[in-house]
């Protein structure tokens, strides 16, 4: 009998040190529902066949057959448990969504990164010593900028603070050009509605303020440090992504996956690289014609740069604004500079730095950029296009030809 030969020592297989020193496979483990008995029944029996098909190669067995997918209680339970499965993700969607955008911000930045701790990798440096150079020389150039420019944007900000009542001023004269010119855009009174606005805002929620700010600094802490784990174990990730597909899948989805990867990091340096470029333009310029708070202004060009199709437009608009304080021919010729600068980007930046890869096309990274924009605010903005570029890649790939073949 399978039960007394598995148990017929008193304490069965699990309690014989011995024959676990000789390599013996035994079912009951150690340390779990000790002291082993025989008097288990029909699970003694199957403890016993446990034994027998663990081995050396595979402690745990074989994988058994799968279950009649056609049998009526399978395909009961298989719909009752996909109904259960799809209200329990739409809840954690709704419930964990703050949370869920943070990680996606986070793995976003990672995989940008990726392509520099890659070559660092392909040069023979360690995967975790290249994370670190990374993210250190990151670390290096925001501190670095945030050393050399956070006192005078500081100034500059204080200094447009304190000049706020005389440009109110400058808006209701109506004999000077920025008077005329506000007038006929009403922007006065949605100047002025906005500010009593934001300052009952202000005064009746200093509390909820620092809460907001706390609350900013806390995600940014934890979009860091999910970013650098991410980042170094995204080879892991990717071979774990890469094991929940089909053997027979797998090598397919490899190659469109690591371009969907290439693009995404690709896109995400250039983006970057982009930016800052429009920012120290709009500082050189700013600087010739003595545009005042020149810095703050392409501090703000860098950041709006980042999100696509509009944020330079809206960037252009905002220095353009400020440059009318200066003189009306200032304020024209930066609003032209914007037009060239956009059209440069356009044709020579981007083609250059980020490439024909990435591209998509003009009505879907309109599209895209609302979408994104709408769902997720500025961060679903910026997420746009590589995640559009992805869709391009997954709907030529995968989806035409098999309606071709329909």
């Amino acid at each position: 009998m399978v039960g007394s030969s598995h148990g017929g020592d008193g304490a069965g297989r699990a309690g014989r040190p011995a024959e676990r020193a000789a390599g013996v496979a035994v079912a009951h483990h150690d340390l779990v529902a000790q002291p082993h008995t025989e008097h288990e029944g029909p699970i003694a029996e199957a403890e016993a066949v446990a034994a027998m098909i663990s081995t050396a190669e595979r402690p745990l067995g074989q994988p058994g057959a799968p279950l009649d997918r056609h049998s009526p209680f399978v395909i009961g339970m298989t719909a009752a448990a996909g109904v259960a499965v799809t209200v329990g993700v739409v809840a954690l969607l709704v419930t964990a969504r703050q949370v869920l955008v943070l990680m996606g911000l986070a793995f976003f930045i990672a995989v940008g990164l990726e392509p520099a701790v890659s070559w660092l990798a392909r040069r023979g440096l360690a995967r975790g010593a290249a994370v670190t150079a990374v993210c250190l020389g990151v670390l290096a150039v925001i501190g670095g900028f945030l050393a050399a420019a956070i006192t005078p944007l500081v100034t500059q900000v204080s200094g447009f603070v304190q000049q706020a009542p005389r440009y109110l001023q400058a808006l209701q004269n109506h004999s000077s050009v920025l008077g005329q010119f506000t007038g006929r855009l009403q922007l006065q009174q949605r100047l002025e509605q906005a500010i009593s606005e934001a300052g009952s805002t202000i005064v009746g929620g200093l509390f909820g303020a620092g809460r907001l700010v706390l609350g900013a600094l806390a995600s940014t802490l934890v979009v860091l440090v999910l970013t650098v784990y991410f980042l170094a174990a995204l080879p892991q990730l990717r071979t774990t992504l890469y094991r929940l597909l089909p053997h027979s899948r797998r090598p397919r989805a490899i190659l469109i996956g690591d371009a969907i990867f290439a693009k995404v990091g690709h896109y995400v340096l250039g983006n970057v690289l982009i930016s800052l470029i429009a920012g120290a333009a709009t500082f050189g310029w700013l600087l010739i014609f003595r545009v005042p708070y020149s810095l703050a202004l392409a501090a703000l060009v860098a950041v709006l740069g980042l999100v696509p199709v509009v944020g330079t437009t809206i960037a252009g608009v905002v220095v353009s604004l400020v440059a009318l304080t200066v003189s009306l021919p200032v304020a024209l010729a930066t609003a032209g500079f914007y037009v060239v600068y956009q059209q440069a980007e356009n044709y020579l930046l981007v083609p250059k730095i980020i490439g024909k890869a990435v591209a998509v096309p003009a009505v879907l990274t309109v599209v895209a950029v609302l979408l994104g924009g709408v769902l997720l605010g500025v961060v679903g903005a910026i997420v746009a296009i590589p995640l559009a570029a992805a869709a391009v890649i997954l709907t030529r790939e995968v989806i035409f030809p098999r309606l071709d073949q329909i």
